[in-house]
């Protein structure tokens, strides 16, 4: 059967990097309580010059060098993004202009933190019917243009970035010891919009809006939602806990990530964090991580690696693959 393998992995970051300490200047907050309850210490800030495309071009092309490969290997592009350059036309394509490509296809996909996990399971789906061999899937945000950098509760938790993967068909017996994604689940639940959200719209306000978030009722729901779905693909493939060698979880909040390996018994060894580091990048948040922990030498051909992510809406969702 046909899997779909990651070869190649790459990320971008905005060159400005803005401190706990930093927001102790803006509004009433603390470095103690930031890391307190979000495990946060730095983000990354989108100057000027930098945009959602401008960083996800960039995550693309380090994710194709990590490859061997170039822009005229790629068929399909799907970006994940809540916060696109333009309402129209879709991000990826203007990615797929700035990396020269005029074949293949290339389109948005929005479920906010939970964007990249939609848009690989997406991509996946793709490659395995034919549609696309190889294709580019990237999660970049500039989530600093839809702050408002007067609430206290949500400026803190939030930075920009890019994160990129290369997904290239390859044959497997349809076993849990294939390469490639190896079973995927996604949710969502539009009852609970107002716990997460923008406060604008083309066809509503028309402007952009600011991110407004209940954070107790997020945390409340996050890790049985997160579990919900890793459940599901551990059910559809017959592996546990302890099989897994990395987690790779949406990083929003330390505390969430904690709590959601400790009910599904993973080690503590074998979570990446880099919410420290990032903040939460919402779409790009996990294939930054990725990135992260490829560059470390953590993650090696072979293991077995889950990813997982909640964002706005509520969606939610997991994926299970073998590096």
């Amino acid at each position: 059967m046909i899997r779909s393998a990651i070869i190649g992995v790459g990320s971008a970051l905005p060159r400005r990097i803005m401190t706990n300490k930093d927001f102790e200047k803006l509004v009433d907050t603390s470095d103690e309580w930031i890391v307190q309850r979000t495990g946060i210490e730095q983000r990354h800030i989108a100057g000027d010059d930098e945009t959602t495309v401008s960083l996800g071009e960039a995550a693309a092309r380090a994710a194709l060098e990590n490859a061997g490969l170039t822009p005229d290997d790629i068929d399909l592009i799907v970006v994940a993004t809540a916060t696109p350059n333009n309402t129209f036309p879709a991000s990826a394509v203007e990615i797929q202009q700035r990396l020269g490509m005029q074949h293949g296809f290339a389109f948005d996909m929005q479920a906010v933190c939970s964007g990249f996990v939609y848009a690989i399971t997406c991509a996946d789906l793709h490659i395995r019917g034919g549609m696309a061999k190889r294709a580019l899937v990237i999660g970049a945000e500039t989530f600093s243009r839809i702050l408002d950098w007067s609430d206290r509760t949500t400026c803190v938790l939030f930075g920009d970035g890019a994160g990129a993967v290369v997904l290239e068909a390859t044959e497997g017996k349809g076993t849990v010891e294939d390469r490639g994604i190896l079973a995927s689940s996604l949710r969502s639940d539009g009852s609970h919009k107002e716990k997460l959200f923008v406060d604008g719209g083309p066809s509503t306000t028309g402007t952009v809006g600011h991110l407004r978030m209940q954070g107790r009722e997020v945390f409340k729901h996050a890790v049985g939602m997160i579990t919900d779905v890793i459940e599901d693909v551990f059910a559809k493939t017959g592996v546990t806990a302890e099989d897994i060698d990395w987690f790779v979880p949406h990083q929003a909040n330390k505390r969430i990530i904690d709590a959601s390996a400790k009910k599904l018994g993973i080690a503590e060894e074998k979570v990446i964090i880099t919410v420290n580091k990032h903040g939460n990048t919402s779409a790009a948040s996990v294939p930054l991580a990725l990135a992260c922990a490829v560059a470390e030498g953590k993650i090696k051909k072979g293991d077995l690696v889950l990813l997982e992510a909640m964002g706005g809406g509520f969606t939610w969702g997991a994926v299970l693959l073998r590096w």
